[in-house]
């Protein structure tokens, strides 16, 4: 069984945010479990498994650790293998979060389509503070996405941050997003850094997910509908978002690194 290593959200190898992507054949899920143990194997921050339905494809998540119900670094690094497969330049994904819609252009530039996920106020965890090491100016609710959006003073905070991650993963959120505006002269618009150690990644390198909250919460600061997020993990990843009502339009780059076969031992253990 084909299984690839993608880079997504970067033009170049070894940058952006790793997924894994096993594009498997006509007929039911594999047992949860082997999907499971496949996502612990790579190690990647999300492992994608997509499967033709008709004129759709299945997709599902799985972190090292659980399955998840929102990735969009793995949902773009799908459409390149499908695209790059010959298989599919617009693929309809059916998904826990509802139908996502890809597309690849000429140049290999993934458009995705996702429900917008807006951020209300929310009092901070007592122990937010004390895990991030610094006074947030907001946190704010993320909604179905289930993550805590933290404004922080600057840019320069966001990139410096050294936070508690055995704090974070307390929480109960499924990830812990910082931001800040970006700095003037950039060429993006905000910074953020993304951390989920409650389901077993320390630090995401770039998440489009997060994304579907960020465009809307900064689109309303700056009073644009087009933005350019910078994910300022060590990694690094830019996010271009485009913000059209209750959908959020993200567009990224993705590069294959690694691609491989699932031996018969690791396909039937």
């Amino acid at each position: 069984m084909r299984i690839r290593i993608i880079d997504a959200f970067t033009e170049k190898a070894f940058r952006g945010n790793q997924a894994g992507v096993c594009v498997l054949p006509v007929g039911d899920w594999p047992d949860e479990g082997w999907m499971q143990r496949v996502a612990a194997e790579l190690n990647c921050a999300e492992t994608a498994f997509t499967r033709p339905l008709g004129e759709q494809w299945g997709l599902r998540w799985f972190t090292p650790a659980t399955e998840v119900a929102m990735c969009g670094h793995a949902t773009l690094a799908t459409a390149h293998a499908l695209h790059q497969d010959g298989l599919a330049d617009e693929a309809q994904f059916d998904t826990l979060s509802g139908s996502l819609l890809t597309s690849v252009s000429g140049d290999g530039l993934i458009t995705m389509d996702f429900p917008a996920s807006p951020t209300t106020v929310t009092e901070p965890p007592p122990s937010l503070v004390d895990s991030l090491g610094v006074a947030p100016l907001g946190v704010y609710h993320t909604g179905d996405l289930g993550d805590l959006l933290v404004e922080l003073p600057s840019a320069l905070t966001v990139r410096e941050l050294r936070p508690n991650l055995a704090g974070l993963a307390e929480l109960g959120a499924r990830c812990v997003i910082v931001t800040a505006p970006a700095e003037p002269g950039s060429g993006q618009d905000f910074v953020s850094r993304v951390f989920c150690p409650g389901v077993g990644i320390p630090e995401d390198p770039v998440t489009g997910s997060a994304h579907t909250a960020l465009g809307p919460f900064w689109g309303a600061r700056f009073g644009a509908t087009s933005l350019v997020g910078l994910q300022a993990s060590p990694r690094s990843g830019q996010v271009r978002v485009e913000l059209r009502g209750s959908r959020v339009i993200l567009q990224g780059y993705a590069v294959t690194v690694l691609d491989g076969v699932l031996t018969e031992q690791a396909v039937n253990p």
